[in-house]
């Protein structure tokens, strides 16, 4: 089969701008409990938003989705404002569970709670993007759960995996009920998620015997 060409390039020097930021933002950042840098995720995040047919815009904000929460704050936003448009720092904000110094300190379940509840907001764009983090989050948990076990669970802090996959599981369903707003190409991404969520619940179902709460709701402190 001969290749494809388009007549005009669909990622242009703001996407090359765009990594760079990121990979100097995060250059000393390793994927958690790994020696594997950060990038590779953010590299991951913008090659599936560009598979479900993101634009640049949107694979711009896949690179620096974690630049605000990660350390930057609001002056990384105006930054990013600043070099790449509104339209992408929103995608970011929108991201972004943590901004500002008090919402790091607010606890774990209430941030990620906040998050999921915002979905009904979201753009489709910032949704993509969304998604495209938590499909390859997902995939690197299920292939390290497979290989080190319930060890990996001390990567996240939580004991023994559940508030996790709780988590997750809230994400696979918030993604099904926004799917009609995610564009043909992103569906099967969706699907993608629940598949990989569920066989992280089956797995660990095996070694732990079944969760005995399934979604926030069940666990809320």
């Amino acid at each position: 089969m001969t290749e494809s060409f388009t007549d005009t390039p669909l990622l242009t020097e703001r996407f090359d701008a765009a990594l760079h930021f990121a990979t100097r933002h995060h250059a000393r950042q390793l994927r958690k409990g790994t020696p594997v840098p950060y990038t590779a995720h953010l590299l991951a995040a913008a090659s599936l938003v560009l598979e479900m047919h993101g634009d640049e815009d949107e694979a711009i904000a896949a690179l620096l989705h974690d630049v605000v929460e990660d350390g930057g704050g609001r002056e990384a936003l105006a930054q990013i404002e600043e070099a790449f448009g509104p339209a992408v720092a929103a995608i970011v904000l929108d991201n972004s569970d943590a901004v500002d110094p008090a919402d790091r300190d607010r606890p774990w379940y209430q941030r990620k709670k906040a998050y999921v509840d915002a979905f009904p907001r979201k753009s489709p764009a910032a949704l993509r993007v969304s998604l495209a983090d938590k499909v390859h989050n997902a995939r690197s948990i299920l292939l390290d759960y497979r290989t080190h076990g319930d060890a990996l669970w001390a990567r996240f802090r939580q004991g023994q995996g559940i508030a996790t996959r709780i988590y997750y599981r809230e994400l696979a369903a918030a993604f099904e009920r926004e799917r009609g707003r995610l564009g043909e190409a992103a569906e099967p991404y969706v699907d993608e998620l629940r598949r990989v969520v569920d066989q992280i619940t089956a797995l660990a179902e095996e070694r732990q015997g079944p969760d005995q709460r399934l979604l926030f709701d069940d666990a809320a402190p």
